[in-house]
């Protein structure tokens, strides 16, 4: 018996060792194996903050008057927002919000300058409800310049420091947030609302990943290249197969999300199964991509996952990606998703148009052609 363990125990390293030894030797492997925790550190460490930055914002400002200038001043001082943009009526203020182009609109009325000098001063606040932490986030930033604000005098900018003396003070200006899109603010809509991205992310880069390569170790590679056919061609040919299903993921969360949670989409449908063709074939195309470039399954393994987290951190589905630094918001603009999420959120819980999503399916359209010319590039198109 004790001569079995001890030869169990020796086949097992021995066999331990020579894998350990074969991976020692895959550059690429060791490479992503190190690069993924850095990644993590930095997404974690720099990327995810809950202050926001550069918010989209606009005023509807009915008084015209010196305190409403101020007021004006005072939330554009704390460096969380962009320049106001001046708003001309309701119908204006809400349009901008159902296409995204707000996150908060200020209503000042027309009697605020008598109001202020009375005592009693009061604000409409109308916040984008379809992403709740924003939305939040954004309308106590307001609610807290409003208790500080002094009709009489320039109110000093916003710090950390101040708001906790802040949020026990009386409110010269009486803030009334309302919430629309997501009245409630239930994180459980502005989820649902794209777990379809996910799922179609999660299930594009997986499965297209092991494409080339797999056929690469299978040997049967060079007899797909050998065929009558440019790369363009095998590459649109492997991603079509994976369209219907993608349909398939598509319906069943929508419909599924719907009859459980009562999530329904509030646009228009045809404009969601148009918006989702772009989304699916780009996707696909970067697992291609991923294929092509590595040479065994463990490598493409461990790079789609390498992509798929950033994805779902940068795009917004997880996170708002208004609340992002400078720099690394941007970068998500090259992830298909980021463009996806818009599109779902603004047909699913704004109630959008295909009017409405024409940008983010001209921008995936653009990033699909982008990634199917890496591709051939990356692909010969002969043996030799």
């Amino acid at each position: 018996m004790r001569e079995r363990v001890r030869r169990f125990v020796a086949n097992v390293l021995a066999v331990a060792y020579r894998d350990a030894t074969q991976l020692r030797h895959d550059p690429a492997l060791v490479a992503m194996l190190a690069a993924q925790p850095l990644m993590m550190l930095l997404l974690f460490g720099l990327v995810l903050r809950n202050e926001p930055a550069n918010v989209p914002w606009g005023v509807l400002d009915e008084s015209h008057s010196a305190p409403s200038r101020r007021l004006v001043g005072d939330i554009q001082a704390t460096g969380y927002f962009l320049p106001p943009r001046a708003v001309a009526g309701y119908d204006e203020g809400r349009e901008l919000l159902r296409r995204g182009k707000l996150v908060a609109l200020v209503v000042i009325p027309r009697d605020f300058h008598r109001d202020a000098r009375r005592g009693s001063p009061a604000i409409q606040l109308l916040l984008d409800g379809a992403d709740p932490l924003a939305a939040a986030r954004v309308g106590g930033y307001i609610a807290a310049v409003a208790r500080q604000f002094d009709p009489d005098l320039r109110g000093v900018a916003l710090r950390s420091a101040d708001r906790a003396a802040l949020a026990s003070a009386d409110a010269p200006i009486a803030a009334r947030p309302r919430f629309w899109f997501n009245p409630a603010l239930r994180d459980r809509d502005f989820f649902l609302a794209v777990l379809a991205g996910m799922l179609l992310t999660n299930l594009c880069l997986s499965a297209s990943s092991l494409g080339i390569v797999g056929e690469r170790e299978s040997g049967t590679y060079e007899a797909t290249l050998s065929l009558p056919t440019t790369p363009v061609e095998i590459v649109l040919g492997k991603l079509l197969p994976f369209v219907p299903i993608s349909y398939y993921v598509l319906g069943f969360s929508v419909v599924m999300g719907g009859i459980c949670f009562g999530v329904w989409p509030n646009g228009s449908v045809l404009a969601l199964a148009l918006l989702t063709l772009p989304f699916v074939l780009a996707t696909l195309t970067i697992g291609v991509l991923v294929s092509a470039l590595v040479r065994t399954s463990a490598q493409a393994v461990f790079l789609s996952v390498f992509a798929i987290l950033p994805s779902f951190v940068l795009s917004g589905v997880m996170f708002p990606y208004q609340l992002m630094p400078d720099g690394i918001r941007q970068i998500g603009d090259v992830l298909p998703l980021r463009w996806y999420q818009i599109g779902l959120r603004r047909l699913i819980l704004r109630g959008g148009t295909l009017g409405d999503v024409l940008v983010p399916i001209g921008a995936l359209a653009l990033l699909f052609a982008l990634f199917l010319a890496l591709v051939r590039a990356r692909m010969k198109p002969r043996l030799g």
